[in-house]
């Protein structure tokens, strides 16, 4: 789909300063409840994994949702320090339900399948605050997903970072389970440009699913099996008419990439030799929330099933 937006806060051309990101800040909501409908969710799972906090966003003069937000990752239970070590990452950007409950539902009906191989570390939501305002960015108008760089300001990415790094563990594989929706061009890359100052250049939303692999990393293969798994599942987004999906040349069927590393995204920053970013297209009116949710398990199990093969 195509949009023409343009945002209704700050002076075109010049960046945002303090006054208007607490104006941004104040004109959010919170619209639905991390506490109510994912905490549970993972404490349920306490059978299955240990439940670990690793860390908790402090947010003192937020007028907008709690100050306070504990994190937590799933653990295997049985750790065995010979086996491989799989990161999975859901909601950095908050408002992409399916990779929250993505994440859980792989974590409750499938990961059990492979803990013979492979030890699991899931943070099912990194981006609680997000979650709750149905957000992009965090109460401080940051984008955490451009963030996993050294002396991040960002907490959400700061402390998923430091839980890796204190594990001590080498990361043979990160899923980093997203969305793209409608209303990144109604709302959040209009907001972006006049944070930045910068003019609105409308974009093409693509229509299904499709991955974001390393341009530094071979990984074809993988984002294959990812997109073959995943297409029994849901439609994979076709290439507009310049053969690219969101701006950025496909590589393969309802694949692109990005160096990952260079711009700071979730899935570069563990050096781990197989990574993948899904994107779930959950706007369409022929998918449910049910079968985003599921989409994003199946990209897991493909990928997993191929890691297995090698």
């Amino acid at each position: 789909m195509t949009f023409s937006n343009a945002f209704p806060i700050g002076t075109p051309g010049q960046a945002w300063g303090h006054q208007e990101k607490r104006q941004w800040l104040e004109q959010t909501q919170v619209k639905r409840s991390y506490f109510e409908q994912v905490v549970p969710k993972i404490t349920a799972l306490a059978t299955q994994f240990d439940v670990c906090q690793y860390g908790e966003l402090q947010y003192d003069n937020n007028p907008v949702g709690a100050s306070r937000y504990p994190l937590f990752v799933l653990k295997t239970k049985h750790w065995q320090a010979d086996k491989p070590t799989i990161l999975i990452t859901g909601g950095v950007h908050g408002y992409e339900t399916s990779g929250v409950h993505g994440a859980l539902l792989f974590a409750q009906t499938h990961a059990e399948h492979y803990q013979a191989q492979f030890n699991f570390l899931i943070a099912p939501c990194v981006s609680p605050w997000g979650y709750e305002t149905i957000n992009r960015w965090n109460p401080e108008a940051l984008d955490p997903n451009r963030n996993f760089c050294a002396n991040s300001p960002v907490q959400e990415s700061a402390a998923l970072m430091k839980m890796v790094v204190d594990s001590g563990l080498s990361i043979l594989a990160h899923f980093d389970l997203h969305e793209t929706t409608d209303t990144d061009e109604l709302e959040f890359r209009p907001a972006l440009a006049a944070r930045d100052g910068v003019e609105y250049q409308k974009g093409l939303i693509p229509d299904g699913f499709y991955t974001v692999g390393d341009t530094e990393k071979d990984d074809d293969a993988l984002q294959k099996a990812i997109i073959d798994s995943v297409r029994h599942v849901t439609h994979i987004a076709p290439a507009d008419d310049n053969n690219q999906i969101i701006g950025s040349d496909v590589t393969q069927d309802g694949v692109i990439n990005y160096p990952l590393v260079q711009l700071n995204l979730c899935a570069g920053f563990t050096d781990c030799q197989y990574c993948t970013t899904t994107e779930v297209y959950p706007d369409s009116p022929s998918v449910s929330d049910d079968e985003c949710n599921r989409a994003q398990v199946a990209a897991i199990i493909g990928a997993l099933n191929y890691i297995q093969a090698q």
